[in-house]
């Protein structure tokens, strides 16, 4: 919160879900526990589709629910048309002291098109400023937004004592590129994930699964969630990228891929009638499902096979992580001698029991770690990466009939990271490489539920 919030005018946190809803019975990783700790205004946002007085009793039960939770104000969304805002608004007056802070009507400008893992990405809109800017226009027109910004303006000092010193240094010098997919098929990122990783020495450089030929010159793979599904075709018509890519990863090119990233690694996706060959790293093949197979929080424990070497402190214990899943797919024809990271103990990963398929400096899971969640994964990876870079030597390029070495475990004496420039897959590049930055996010405090 602290350093995202840095030199912002307002900091918005959107809430996930239900203000109260969390695993926790206590409510303890609640929106409104967020809330709590950082002392921000909440605003709900009420669906109020056939509401009238029955919308008085739920405000009102938010309010008794946790007194420690300052409920500022309301917006109704949803809403039929004048009459209905009239009557909604009166009975808020009437039985509550919550501020009505604007009305929505429904509008089909408004609707956002979903499928089977819910809203479709931005980056697959032809424009998608203009629908932002479209819909921020709506949304100006029904929600006062002077008094949205008094509220904020209001608010506690949100980032007292150790948050204010939780703002992270600045981010050091690349010693190492990771190639990253960004495109239609691949996007589901977290910002602050990309940031750990830069943080940790990585310049991320992006490439196209679906028009890239090659690799870019790069010491390390990243390929995150995404839709391989709904761009098989086109992934298995880019056959130059996918041998590339099979033909590294036999190399010893170190990889790290998630659900998506895992699919696209297997041999195929098959959906219904529909199959297409994938990069064939994987021996195991993937076949989609009407319903969910994983979906929700995971916590899985390491099995010691992962490439990067056991977790710091987890050389007597084995180490935990934590993310989530969300996955329509399965593997199926899996090798029965691939090697698995990860033991699951909350969630389905490939099978119910275990996650994390490990080929040869690949670790593929249907589980996406996060460093919010406490995962150290994006420093690990990158020391990987950097560990891996080191030992096969700055100058040469291995191919796929020289294969690069297993590269050492986390914890082993490493050289000290390159000063002047150096040769990575063919290609000199200097240690001050413009970074990939991730896009501008503005945090909160004005919590939404």
């Amino acid at each position: 919160m602290a350093r995202e919030a840095a030199g912002a005018d307002i900091a918005l946190i959107e809430g996930n879900k239900g203000l109260h809803d969390g695993l926790a019975l206590d409510g303890s990783n609640s929106n409104a526990a967020l809330a709590r700790l950082l002392r921000a205004p909440v605003v709900l946002v009420i669906d109020a589709r056939g509401m009238t007085r029955g919308i008085a009793p739920l405000l009102l039960g938010f309010q008794a629910f946790d007194r420690e939770v300052h409920i500022a104000g309301v917006i109704l969304n949803q809403v039929g048309g004048p009459r209905h805002e009239g009557k909604l608004r009166a009975v808020i007056e009437h039985y509550t002291d919550i501020p009505v802070l604007g009305a929505i009507a429904r509008d089909a400008r408004l609707a956002l098109p979903e499928r089977h893992l819910g809203l479709t990405p931005d980056a697959e809109f032809e424009a998608p400023a203009t629908r932002v800017a479209e819909i921020g226009a709506i949304v100006a027109a029904g929600v006062d937004v002077d008094r949205l910004l008094a509220i904020a303006a209001a608010a506690p000092d949100a980032m007292p004592g150790d948050f204010a010193r939780a703002a992270a240094p600045g981010r050091p010098p690349p010693t190492v590129r990771i190639g990253i997919a960004r495109d239609r098929a691949f996007g589901f990122y977290y910002p602050d994930d990309l940031q750990a990783l830069q943080a940790a020495g990585a310049e991320l450089v992006p490439f196209d699964t679906l028009r890239d030929a090659a690799l870019p010159a790069v010491d390390g793979v990243f390929i995150g969630g995404g839709f391989p599904e709904v761009y098989m075709k086109a992934l298995q018509d880019n056959a130059s990228l996918r041998h590339t890519l099979r033909e590294s990863i036999e190399a010893g090119l170190p990889v790290y891929a998630e659900c998506g990233g895992l699919m696209y690694l297997a041999r195929s996706i098959t959906w219904g009638p529909h199959r297409c060959d994938m990069v064939g790293a994987i021996p195991a093949d993937v076949v989609m499902h009407e319903r969910a197979v994983g979906r929700g929080y995971v916590q899985v424990e390491e099995t010691g096979q992962s490439p990067w070497g056991p977790a710091p402190g987890g050389d007597h214990a084995p180490a935990s992580q934590r993310g989530h899943e969300f996955h329509h797919s399965s593997l199926v024809a899996v090798a029965p001698d691939l090697r698995y990271a990860y033991r699951v103990r909350r969630g389905h990963g490939i099978d119910g029991q275990r996650d994390g398929v490990v080929v040869h400096n690949t670790l593929a899971s249907y589980a996406h770690l996060r460093t919010g969640a406490g995962s150290d994964w994006a420093a690990r990876f990158v020391d990987f990466v950097r560990r891996c870079s080191l030992q096969r030597g700055l100058a040469d390029r291995p191919t796929p009939a020289t294969p690069m070495p297993t590269c050492g475990r986390e914890g082993d004496a490493s050289p000290a990271a390159p000063q002047g420039p150096r040769t990575i897959a063919g290609a000199i590049t200097p240690p001050d490489a413009t970074h990939l930055r991730p896009p501008a996010r503005a945090w909160a405090a004005v919590a939404g539920a």
